[in-house]
Order: C-alpha cells, then sequence, then structure tokens
C-alpha cells in the first residue's frame, strides 16, 4: 500500500514542483490543523501568498475546508482556520480476516464514515466465493460514503498472507488455503485497488494513528502470527514483498509440522489454533476471546497456555531483535487482549536472549484487531495527501 506518485520526469518541472507544494500544504492541515494560512506559511517556509494561492486551489477541490475565525490569541487579524475536507476523498479500507469481513470508509479528516462487517468463517470457503462477499461489503459501505458526500478515491485490502511485491496476487495464505489468487481478478475496481499484508497493514495503522516513533516491529495474531517492521518510517517489505513472517520463524525445529511446509514454526505455539489445544478447548467462536475469558478467571490450563505462547514468541522476537534493533516491539491484533499473561514470559525471554544491553520497548497495540482495516483505509488517505493534484486538486 503506498502513494501513487507523479513520474520522476516531472518531479523538478514547475508543475512537479506544485504537486509537491499542493501536497505539503495539505498535509500540514491534516497532521498539525485546524491552522490559518499563516500558520502554514509559518510551518512550511512558503510565503503567506503562495500558500493563499494553494490553499485556494485545495478549497476548489474539495480538499479542504475554511472552519471560520481563529481564535488564537495572537495581536493581529484573525485567520480562517483550515481543515481537511469531510466531504471530498474517502479512502475505502477492507479486511479478509478467518473469521470475518469488513470495510471501511474513512474522510481525509481520519473520520470513520461508514462501516459494514460481517461473522463469517473463511477458512474452508473457496476465494471466489470470498471476494465476491468483499466486494457486495465494499460496494456498500461506499453508497454509504457516497451518501454522506464523499467520493472513494481507492480501495485497500488487507489479506492474512503473502503478497508478492508491487501486484494484488496472493501467493500463499495458508490459514485460509489460498494459493495464487488474483485480487484484482475478482475485485472489480481496476487500478484504484491496492493489496497488502494484513501485519503491515496493521504496522502502518500503528505508524500514522497510535504515534509509535523510531523503528518498531509490529506482530500481530488471529489464526496465525504476522509481523511487520518499519524502519524509518517505511515497511521493510523484502525482495519478494514476504518480510515479517514470524509466524514461520523455528522455534523448536523438531515440533509439529505447520501449513507451511515447516516444522516448530511459532505458529504452531502462539497462534489461536494452538493455543486453543494447549488450554484444551473445544467451544466453537473465537479462541482468543474464551481464552481471556478463562484467563482471568484463573483457569490453569489455559494461563498456562498463554504463559509457554509468551515463550515462544520471545524466543522469536529475540532472533528479530538482535538483527534488526528496534526502539519498540507492538503487539497488536489478537494478542492485544491476550498482553496481561504473554509479556511476563515474553519479557523474560527478550532480556535472556538479547545480545544488546537493554531490550525494546514493548507496547501493546491501542488499535487493537481493528489496525489492519484501518491501516488499509488510511493508506488510501495518505495516498490522497500525498498526491492531492491526483485526487482532483490541480495538475
Amino acid at each position: 500500500m503506498s502513494a501513487r506518485r507523479p513520474p520522476p520526469a516531472a518531479e523538478n518541472t514547475q508543475q512537479g514542483i506544485r504537486r509537491r507544494n499542493l501536497s505539503l500544504v495539505l498535509r500540514t492541515v491534516a497532521d498539525h490543523g485546524p491552522l490559518s494560512r499563516a500558520a502554514v506559511a509559518g510551518r512550511i517556509g512558503l510565503t503567506r501568498a503562495a500558500v493563499s494561492s494553494l490553499v485556494d486551489e485545495l478549497i476548489r477541490a474539495g480538499l479542504l475546508t475554511e472552519l471560520g475565525l481563529e481564535q488564537s490569541g495572537a495581536v493581529g487579524r484573525p485567520g480562517s482556520a483550515l481543515s481537511p475536507s469531510d466531504r471530498g476523498p474517502c479512502g475505502i479500507g477492507a479486511e479478509v480476516g478467518m473469521d470475518r469481513l469488513a470495510a471501511i470508509a474513512v474522510d481525509l479528516r481520519g473520520d470513520v464514515r461508514a462501516r459494514v462487517t460481517t461473522e463469517v468463517d473463511n477458512r474452508s470457503r473457496p476465494a471466489e466465493a470470498v471476494l465476491a462477499e468483499l466486494a457486495a461489503l465494499i460496494d456498500r459501505v461506499s453508497g454509504d460514503a457516497r451518501a454522506e458526500g464523499l467520493r472513494p478515491a481507492g480501495v485497500a485490502v488487507a489479506v492474512p498472507g503473502l503478497i508478492a511485491r508491487d501486484t494484488r496476487t496472493v501467493v500463499r495464505a495458508p490459514n485460509l488455503g489460498w494459493r495464487d489468487v488474483d485480487l484484482g481478478a475478482h475485485l472489480p475496481y481496476g487500478s484504484a485497488l491496492t493489496v497488502d499484508n494484513e501485519a503491515n497493514a496493521g504496522a502502518l495503522a500503528e505508524l500514522w494513528l497510535s504515534g509509535v516513533t523510531g523503528d518498531f516491529v509490529h506482530v500481530s495474531a488471529e489464526t496465525g502470527i504476522g509481523a511487520a517492521v518499519v524502519v524509518e518510517g517505511r515497511l521493510l517489505r523484502g525482495t519478494h514483498g514476504f518480510a515479517g513472517e514470524l509466524g514461520h520463524v523455528p522455534v523448536w525445529p523438531d515440533g509439529p509440522k505447520c501449513a507451511c511446509g515447516g516444522r516448530g514454526c511459532l505458529e504452531q505455539y502462539a497462534g489461536e489454533e494452538a493455543l486453543s489445544r494447549a488450554a484444551g478447548l473445544t467451544a466453537q467462536g473465537r479462541p482468543a476471546a474464551l481464552l481471556r475469558t478463562l484467563a482471568d478467571a484463573g483457569d490453569p490450563a489455559a494461563r498456562r497456555a498463554l504463559r509457554a505462547a509468551g515463550t515462544a514468541l520471545g524466543i522469536a522476537l529475540a532472533g528479530a531483535v538482535n538483527l534488526l534493533d528496534p526502539r519498540a516491539v507492538v503487539l497488536g491484533g489478537t494478542l492485544t487482549g491476550l498482553a496481561p499473561w504473554l509479556l511476563p514470559s515474553l519479557e523474560r525471554e527478550l532480556t535472556r536472549r538479547t545480545a544488546r544491553d537493554g531490550r525494546p520497548v514493548l507496547t501493546v497495540s491501542r488499535l487493537g484487531t481493528e489496525g489492519p482495516l484501518l491501516g488499509a483505509a488510511h493508506s488510501v488517505v495518505r495516498a490522497v495527501l500525498d498526491d492531492p493534484a491526483g485526487h482532483g486538486g490541480g495538475g
């Protein structure tokens, strides 16, 4: 999920410079607003006249709106406060989960304006059926957004699987049973569609919405375990786009066979199904929610399973920490609700196995299981902020 940018040859032309300045103004208001024209000029170093011209263009394009006189307390004539429009472009984010399908619309202010979710077990369903239902949800949420005066600027889908770099193809999603599924062939959104791994989408949400700073590793879990690495504000994707497959790092090489074909993978000790087996759960539904209830009530089997999962996570993450030297490790997805029982053994293993002095900061995502869906939608919003001229703002 990356912003669409103008061709490199156009970047230093007068038009290219104006495109960049439009983006600079819009992003400044989105990140720090409401702001007056004078305040924007002071932040970005352009003249007030230049900023005013750019602001007028963005207002005409429906990307900025004026809220009224700014009450800044400063001496002099008050300016009109600017904010991203709540009736302009919006980002449509969608997620294929193991137990649900979901779609949301997020406006340029970052507000969720429409949402549709359906609870469904996608493990044994054909990809064509899952994606047909997802397309219907996306169309519903897009229609709801249009009724709010918004216009979808793109669709981004988060999937729990390996996505070939710069494509929309799920090379492999073992827990869904998918292999070489081109979402572009099943979802009728053309070039407006982007697809990414759910852990990557969750990491972007942490970067943009949770204020996580510095290099970090984001770990999320559902049936499987995924991770994403953010270095200097950007995702580390790897040569093929497969970086971050923490769930298939061997913890005990002679352990049980994994769906990926390997043995002793982290997923076999810390994934939802593995936790269910270890805790002796037989009930259907959401294992993480039941485990949390049992652990909170002091159930010894549930707590024992979670301690063992934390140990396995700590062993796998120690390798990532020693290799990458991140400032922080962020637990997301279903791990957030289980963190009180995972963290003690996880921290102990990280401390024992980290080569440097001091382990990274361990944090629990405040976004929880919503991270991938929010990250997907905000990736479209960021594309608009990065290139407003390509979404109705000048050019």
